[in-house]
């Protein structure tokens, strides 16, 4: 099988899996909307479940594992005993997860007044903290998940570390149901489901990596001199986490100051998560090991093809989402959430920040491209002083613009950071030589992908009119979005076919795959 076409298939296997878990957690959100709406409980609870997420990002997949997986992919490649190095750093990782879980649980009326300053003197505080406490294991199951998924993904196994978020969201959904039909504390209920599905995520990928010959058992905790040797890389990456984290601290404590916007904030993220996950993701997941053993192998050439073809699907599959989030938001957030206790003043509020998040989508999967390119080459300084940059971005945009956006500035301040950050990392990533630029190909069919995006937009926008009436007579309006999106995606085929953005054998291999 030729590279290109094992990178392919590697996207396609984590990008169902992702998009089967993002399907799953739309039902999970539409659940929890319909149930809470925007009130007090549904924020608690977003606040609650966004601590453990944070701080993995921080320690699992922002900066461990961007510091692990080139260095075990490496010796995977030499055959230097991979095995000892993943269990060494899975047991340090666990130990240094359970002190910080202590502490955590000793401090979280402060994290969560970190979080959510708008909550002081309100119901949410104390409902936050209690969720908070029950919540927060999660991070010691799921990161360890990760380092896991890191091995996996290394030897080119995909599907176990790609299926495990779908427990979690399948659980979530099992939660809320049988919770809604007892007629018990929902809240209380989903609190508990988070460090449920994280061991259950945990068991899965730890079966998984077992039958690949990895089976780590922890032991007696070491400083070895290569784990050493990780921490000194991961340390900058963990620092850009803290940067990242922070931009996403200010955006929840400017939201928090009115009422119902976190939760608005929450739903407008999880639909421009979509297809940052199903896309951004899957690449990142696949293009980092990949990277790490062209440069290895001193495969140049191989090094650019692997970039330039994550690029053209990444562009070609984000840039038409990111056109339609912000031709069309009010429509998929009406049909997605609005029920139960989720208005229609929600709504509006909701597919403001969606438009205002798709505005941001390009630049984000962007990074995940750019990112694995100093990561492969255990560069994580320069990452971490573009995320500086970014987080003043956020800063500047997010406080200085509140008074007069209110919580939009939050969304804003995401979408120009981001911006900003995919700029740095492509600028400097020229200085990599040629395997960190893209090819010709890349080059023509770009332009051509945005230009078949921007006709699509239009198309959307006509068509969202024709269709108006449908929307505004219940149940009709499914029929209506599905109309108004299968159309869309049928004319940005015909019109990026129409300008050479894509060919039909690519179609072909796509849909085969």
């Amino acid at each position: 099988m030729s590279q290109s076409n094992r990178l392919m298939r590697g996207f396609a296997t984590v990008g169902v899996w992702t998009l089967l878990s993002r399907i799953l957690g739309f039902v999970r959100d539409v659940l929890i909307a319909g149930f809470l709406g925007a009130g007090p409980v549904a924020e608690a609870f977003l606040i609650a479940f966004s601590l453990p997420n944070m701080f993995r990002r921080f320690f699992a997949e922002g900066a461990f594992n961007m510091a692990f997986v080139p260095m075990f992919s490496k010796k995977l490649e030499a055959g230097d005993d991979p095995e000892t190095f993943a269990r060494d750093a899975f047991t340090g990782l666990g130990t240094l997860l359970i002190f910080f879980t202590v502490i955590a649980q000793i401090f979280m009326p402060a994290l969560v007044l970190l979080m959510a300053s708008g909550f002081v003197a309100d119901e949410r505080f104390e409902l936050a903290t209690l969720f908070g406490r029950i919540a927060f294991p999660y991070i010691l199951f799921i990161s360890l998940a990760a380092l896991l998924s890191g091995v996996l993904n290394a030897t080119g196994r995909f599907v176990a570390a790609a299926a495990a978020p779908v427990l979690l969201n399948v659980l979530f959904i099992l939660s809320l149901t049988a919770t809604w039909a007892l007629g018990a504390d929902i809240g209380l209920a989903l609190a508990w489901t988070v460090p449920l599905a994280g061991f259950a995520q945990l068991a899965l990928v730890w079966v998984a990596a077992s039958r690949a010959g990895f089976r780590l058992i922890p032991r007696r905790p070491r400083l070895t001199p290569e784990l050493k040797r990780l921490a000194i890389i991961a340390a900058p990456a963990a620092l850009a986490g803290g940067v990242v984290q922070v931009n996403l601290l200010v955006g929840r404590n400017v939201a928090s100051w009115t009422e119902g916007a976190i939760a608005w904030v929450n739903y407008a993220d999880r639909l421009y998560q979509l297809p940052l996950g199903v896309v951004a993701i899957a690449i990142g997941v696949v293009l980092l090991p990949e990277l790490s053993r062209r440069l290895q192998a001193d495969d140049v050439a191989g090094g650019q093809d692997a970039l330039s073809r994550a690029g053209e699907v990444a562009l070609a599959l984000t840039v038409p989402c990111a056109v339609a989030l912000m031709v069309i938001p009010s429509p998929m957030i009406s049909v997605l959430f609005e029920r139960g206790r989720f208005t229609a003043e929600d709504t509006a509020a909701t597919a403001l920040a969606v438009a205002i998040y798709g505005m941001g989508l390009p630049a984000f999967v962007l990074q995940k491209i750019f990112q694995p390119l100093y990561f492969a080459r255990e560069d994580t300084k320069r990452p971490f002083y573009f995320a500086v940059v970014s987080m003043v971005i956020n800063v500047v945009v997010a406080v200085g613009l509140w008074a007069w956006l209110d919580y939009l500035a939050a969304a804003l301040a995401t979408s120009l950071a981001g911006w900003g950050m995919a700029w740095l990392l492509w600028h400097y990533s020229r200085g990599f030589g040629q395997a960190a630029t893209f090819d010709a190909r890349f080059r023509t069919r770009a332009p051509r992908i945005i230009a078949a995006s921007v006709l699509m937009g239009a198309f959307l926008y006509a068509g969202n009119l024709v269709l108006r009436p449908l929307f505004e007579m219940g149940a009709w309006r499914y029929l209506a979005l599905a109309i108004l999106l299968v159309s869309g995606g049928v004319f940005y085929a015909f019109a990026g076919r129409l300008l050479g953005a894509f060919t039909p054998s690519d179609l072909k291999r796509s849909l085969r795959r």
